[in-house]
């Protein structure tokens, strides 16, 4: 097999530490003599090295890193005969987690040995790839504060956790006209609205359960601004795989929509934070991407 591995340097307990990089380096020769492995410099980076990986016939690009890493990397790869292979090196890792990766590096280097190649969906919004989920609400904004914060050198899960309380008691939901499918449009106010082509945030929270990346569809799941007594009731059975108590989330099954919110929108693309005015646009592209699932 002739693979490219793509890491982010910074994903995970990495940190830029040149030790852990060259034993993850030493475990990937390991388990594929002759591999290739780069490194991204920037953001973008991991989406032309994977572009380069596919006009070199590699059979796949393996992104090493978290959810917006894998992102960058799906990006330049859609539409051809390279696969996405996943090493799960971030915080979440919510796609990773869709794909039944395991979670330790040398585990889910040994199950890439033999893995079964099929066809993924992708998600669009504003003409940006998404793999696993995009929306608006209240976590697109958590997101945006927390990427201005970072430029101030405030990261971590301390620092996220938070803008996230002090944002669940500030948060006021936008009034958005949503039309689906070519129906007549839906006035809606969320706590938050997504589109899943997969089934988790990361770390097992699963905002669309019954979500899949080959159904050719995308969940869009409302999240009723409801009382906080309700949702923080609610919050244990995001862990689970169906219990829904209360009606806080409504699911409708969509391959195109439209959100209008006159003014600035807030919102994210696999957890990264965009703005933009007035309108999203969102649409699947059914079986573009093949990606490498494990062996069983």
């Amino acid at each position: 097999m002739k693979l490219r591995f793509i890491l982010n340097p910074h994903s995970g307990k990495l940190n830029g530490n040149t030790d852990k990089i060259s034993a993850l380096a030493a475990a990937i020769q390991l388990n594929f003599p002759g591999a290739d492995m780069r490194l991204t410099q920037a953001p973008g980076h991991a989406t032309e090295l994977a572009r380069e990986a596919a006009q070199q016939g590699c059979d796949a690009a393996v992104a090493i890193g978290g959810d917006g890493t894998i992102n960058e990397t799906a990006r330049g790869l859609v539409g051809t005969a390279t696969a996405l292979a996943v090493i799960p090196h971030g915080s979440g890792n919510g796609f990773a987690r869709e794909l039944g990766m395991p979670l330790l590096v040398p585990e889910a280097l040994a199950r890439l040995q033999k893995p079964r190649p099929t066809m993924c969906d992708v998600g669009r919004i504003n003409g940006e790839l998404f793999l696993n989920l995009a929306g608006v609400g209240i976590e697109a904004d958590i997101a945006w504060q927390f990427m201005e914060q970072g430029k101030n050198g405030a990261r971590g899960m301390w620092p996220y956790f938070k803008i996230g309380a002090k944002t669940a008691f500030t948060y006021k939901p936008h009034m958005l006209r949503v039309q689906t499918d070519g129906q007549p449009e839906e006035f809606m106010e969320p706590l938050t609205l997504v589109f899943a082509n997969g089934r988790q945030y990361g770390s097992n929270f699963k905002i669309a359960p019954e979500a899949s990346l080959t159904d050719g569809e995308l969940d869009m799941v409302a999240v009723a601004d409801a009382p906080k007594w309700k949702l923080a009731l609610a919050a244990p059975s995001f862990f689970t795989d169906h219990w829904r108590p209360f009606g806080i989330t409504q699911t409708k099954r969509v391959k195109q929509a439209r959100i209008i919110q006159p003014g600035e929108i807030v919102y994210h693309i696999d957890g990264e934070p965009r703005k933009t005015q007035d309108r999203l646009d969102i649409a699947v592209e059914p079986a573009a991407l093949r990606v490498w699932l494990p062996c069983l």
